[in-house]
């Protein structure tokens, strides 16, 4: 199980990890041994994971989301499986932990009076300014 908070985890049986051959460097073992892993996570039918938590997660992961609702993390930093494969969910737990917070709601507010006649008089004043730059015709 795959811990997020103290509250909340996600089971195994709902990431599905593959390993594939990575890209880079790797000396001799680059082109034998597979360690990249792609990590699916199948957001649309997952149990563990709060309606509005999984629209949050889908708007953050953004490219990584496919168009079947899963969310697809691939790890290439490492040399070796373990590393990559402890990359990728740690990643996945990062990107669920921020979509578990819930952005405050604006509330839409107007500039005061003050606020705005002190920007008017600002601006007519750089008008001035810009008006005695000008060159008078006929002289």
């Amino acid at each position: 199980m795959l811990e997020i908070t103290p509250s909340l985890g996600i089971e195994d049986s709902e990431i599905s990890l593959d390993f594939v051959r990575a890209s880079g460097p790797g000396g001799q073992n680059v082109n034998k041994v597979s360690t990249a892993v792609q990590l699916r996570f199948d957001l649309r039918s997952s149990a563990s994971l709060p309606e509005d938590v999984k629209e949050r997660l889908s708007k953050l992961a953004g490219s990584r989301m496919t168009d079947d609702g899963v969310l697809l993390i691939e790890a290439k930093r490492y040399r070796t499986q373990d590393q990559n494969r402890e990359d990728a969910l740690q990643r996945l737990a990062t990107l669920i932990r921020s979509a578990l917070y819930v952005p405050k709601k604006r509330r839409a507010t107007r500039p005061s009076l003050a606020s705005q006649t002190k920007r008017i008089q600002t601006k007519k004043r750089h008008g001035e300014t810009k008006k005695l730059r000008r060159s008078v015709p006929g002289e």
